[in-house]
């Protein structure tokens, strides 16, 4: 029995999808317990993951120049507390010549793009229909001091975090050009299966448990998912507050 449980799990460390006995399919590390450092940058998968498990990653390999990584392992204020329990910290940062939000995406960081612009890959394969995502956040959220049109009027408000799953159908991963092609528009992408979508408005004492519902368009099947949690809602059109915190811990796929 021990051979056949070896076995099995060396097939399924194979794949970013992990299969759960009381659920349906999860991806790799949702949980946010395995990370590795290389080149001064930290990655959210375990040094040995093999290539299919490296679906996360975050505007870190485009701070790595200064030295600087928005997205760090969280070893003492977690959720869950256990053995080998981490969470992702998350935190919007001014650098020079830019204000970065704290992200975590399932995709790729490719490059900087002319200063003022970033190219990913986004989505990880996946081909299931979830309930709901469940998960414990934490949010420190400060004052923006950092706009840009057409966010300008937000200056002085309190800044927001997003956590959004979409389910797409893409042949493949989106390449995307934020200076070029702008973001997905997630109310009217027609690539949209599915979504669960939620705004962070205010600062919280602790984590705090939620569960996102799925609101579905259609009966197709995805092919990929687009997970996009930040700490500044606004950072991709350079709007945010530096200093803005955002604890995430065991994510999960309800079904």
């Amino acid at each position: 029995m021990k051979i056949y449980r070896s076995i099995l799990a060396l097939l399924l460390s194979a794949f970013p999808l992990v299969l759960s006995a009381q659920n349906g399919p999860q991806l790799y590390n949702m949980g946010f317990d395995n990370w590795c450092k290389t080149g001064g940058v930290w990655r959210l998968y375990a040094k040995d993951a093999s290539a299919s498990q490296r679906i996360w990653d975050s505007a870190n390999p485009g701070l790595s120049k200064l030295r600087v990584n928005s997205t760090t392992p969280e070893y003492e204020h977690v959720a869950v507390k256990g053995e080998g329990e981490a969470a992702a910290r998350i935190e919007s940062k001014k650098v020079p010549f830019a204000f970065v939000a704290g992200n975590v995406f399932s995709g790729r960081y490719v490059r900087l793009v002319d200063l003022s612009g970033v190219e990913t890959e986004l989505g990880a394969p996946f081909t299931s229909r979830p309930k709901a995502l469940s998960g414990w956040y934490h949010y420190i959220p400060r004052k923006i001091n950092y706009t840009d049109e057409p966010y300008d009027d937000m200056k002085g408000k309190t800044d927001e975090a997003l956590i959004e799953v979409l389910l797409m159908d893409w042949e493949k991963p989106r390449k995307q050009i934020s200076n070029v092609d702008g973001f997905i528009n997630s109310n009217t992408d027609p690539h949209i299966i599915g979504r669960a979508r939620l705004v962070v408005t205010r600062a919280t004492s602790g984590y705090v448990h939620f569960e996102i519902p799925f609101e579905y368009r259609n009966g197709k099947t995805p092919r990929y998912v687009s997970v996009a949690i930040t700490s500044s809602r606004l950072g991709g059109y350079n709007t945010g507050a530096s200093g803005s915190v955002l604890y995430v811990d065991e994510f999960e796929f309800k079904y």
